[in-house]
This record gives structure tokens, C-alpha cells and sequence, in this order.
């Protein structure tokens, strides 16, 4: 069984979820940092090397093996210790609100009404601990349709589970609910998706970091059918901790007779802001799956 499948297991995610609610953070730390060395160090694994092709092509694809090996090291460290913190605080709904500040430009979408004049997509990234910020948020009142992915099956369905529990309006993705969607945009609600989630063999493919990239344009469409602008929406871990809620300015969409440009053109749009969001700290974005499946033989 390979890592990834490990992970992703049932089994790893409850005992995840036990380990991070009992263990202190002097414990709960360096226990984090250890597993993320071991899983860097199963080079043949594919959650190792999704996340090398991930990080070499955002840092320039020019990253020499020993520098690219401490990037790894780094990133895996960070995913285990974001996961360690989201299931540590997760029964203390103050302290999570405590660990959060929120830019101005986000605080315009976080406070807004659950409905308002105009709808809004609000697409998130890999980036930092964003589960835990977002969490934290719709406890909160912050109140978007979040689409997931369809059928969550063992650790995704317990993540599913704990998120429901926090008051997320989660929403698996089907061609009904994409409907959905529409007509709650149409209504003036906001709808979260994700922008850096790879998706096997997508319709397009957007050009990210400079490649053609396996991305969803979902969130496209569905802004192009809404009319509805597109923000960026994602969290920066500072070194004490705490993490900064960030966001872009409203996207507005481009209209062009070809369809295949159309979604090109506004995807790559949005795509080209979460690069300049990723650069802030590289070492907190975390995609255990390639984005970039071409490369995996070459790396």
C-alpha cells in the first residue's frame, strides 16, 4: 500500500484526529516534523513526488536535487504540522479565531451578508493551513457554498464529516449542484471552490507557473454563466503561529466568441494571482497530487 493510501485511510485520519486533540504542541510539534522527514525520505511515494514536481516547477523548475530535497523536507514538515494544528484546536471554536487575522481586501468578503446584491466565486489554495482558517470563518458566520469533491470515501468522508460539523455548507460537485451553484450566484450568494486541485484528464488545460497545467475551470464557467466576479482567497502562516487571511481584488470575466479561449483566457487570469500568493511562502503550499503528472517520470 502506498503512502498516499495510508493517509488517506480511515484509520490515519481518525488516529490523526485523536493524536492532535490529546498531545500537547511541545509533544505534538517535533512528533510532526519527524513524520514529515520520514515521508519525504519514501522518495518512490506518490504524495513525495507529486509534492517534488509541485514545488520544483513553482520555484523556477531549476532547483538543483539537494536544494529540492530540503524544499521537500520543508513542505511535508509544514502539511504535518497544519494538520496537527487544525485537529488540536478544532474543539476550541476562540482560540482558532484567536490564531486568525483577516486583510482588509478578504474582510470585504468574509463580513458581507450571506446574500448581497452580486454574487461572488471565491476560489481557494493549498496554501498554509486553509482548513483551519476556513473553519474557523463559517463557525463565524461566514456562510459560501463550498463545492468538494463527489463521494468522499474513507479519510476524505471523516474530513467531510468534521467539516459538516463546523457549519460548512458543503456541497459535492455533480452537474445538478453546478446548477445549484448558478442559481445561488444568480441569488447574490458566494460559492468557494478550489483553484489548485488537480483533476484527471480536464477538458483544458490552463497554463500555471508557466505549463499546461491538469486544473479545473469550473469555477469559470460557472462565473461566466453568473456573471459573477472571481476572487482569490487564501492564508499565510507567520512565524509565530498565527495566520493571515489574504485576498486578490474581484476578477471580472472577459467574454470571447471561443469558447476554449474564454476559459483559457480567465482561468490563466486568476491562475497568474494565486502564483504571486504561493511566492509569498512556497513552503506552505501543499498539493499531494501532481499537478504536472507529464513530469513524474523525468523527476
Amino acid at each position: 500500500m502506498d503512502i498516499q493510501q495510508i493517509l488517506n485511510s480511515t484509520f490515519a485520519v481518525n488516529l490523526a484526529f485523536f493524536i492532535g486533540r490529546i498531545i500537547p504542541p511541545k509533544i505534538g510539534y517535533p512528533i510532526c516534523d519527524s513524520v514529515g522527514e520520514w515521508i519525504a525520505s519514501q522518495r518512490d511515494s506518490k504524495v513525495t513526488q507529486a509534492v517534488r514536481v509541485n514545488q520544483w516547477v513553482a520555484r523556477g523548475a531549476n532547483l538543483e536535487k539537494r536544494e529540492l530535497d530540503h524544499v521537500i523536507r520543508e513542505t511535508l514538515r509544514n502539511n504535518a504540522r497544519d494538520l496537527y494544528t487544525l485537529y488540536h484546536y478544532i474543539q476550541d471554536p476562540n482560540e482558532m479565531q484567536r490564531m486568525i487575522s483577516i486583510d482588509r481586501k478578504a474582510r470585504r468578503w468574509i463580513e458581507r451578508p450571506e446574500f448581497a446584491d452580486r454574487g461572488v466565486i471565491i476560489v481557494g489554495l493549498h496554501l498554509s493551513n486553509f482548513d483551519f482558517v476556513l473553519q474557523s470563518l463559517c463557525r463565524h458566520g461566514f456562510k459560501p457554498m463550498i463545492l468538494t469533491i463527489p463521494n468522499p470515501r474513507g479519510g476524505r468522508r471523516v474530513e467531510y464529516e468534521i467539516r459538516k460539523k463546523t457549519g460548512m455548507n458543503l456541497i459535492p460537485i455533480s452537474v445538478n449542484t453546478l446548477r445549484q451553484a448558478v442559481e445561488h450566484l444568480e441569488q447574490g450568494g458566494m460559492v468557494l471552490a478550489g483553484a489548485d486541485h488537480p483533476v484527471l484528464n480536464p477538458k483544458y488545460h490552463p497554463r500555471f507557473f508557466g505549463r499546461a497545467a491538469s486544473l479545473p475551470t469550473h469555477y469559470i464557467s460557472l462565473a461566466l454563466k453568473a456573471h459573477v466576479p472571481v476572487v482569490i482567497m487564501t492564508a499565510i502562516q507567520h512565524k509565530d503561529g498565527t495566520y493571515r487571511v489574504l485576498s486578490s481584488e474581484p476578477v471580472e470575466m472577459e467574454h470571447v466568441s471561443d469558447r476554449r479561449r474564454e476559459i483559457l483566457c480567465n482561468a490563466e487570469r486568476i491562475l497568474e494571482q494565486a502564483e504571486d500568493f504561493i511566492r509569498l511562502a512556497p513552503q506552505q503550499w501543499n498539493v499531494p497530487w501532481p499537478i504536472w503528472p507529464e513530469l513524474l517520470e523525468n523527476m
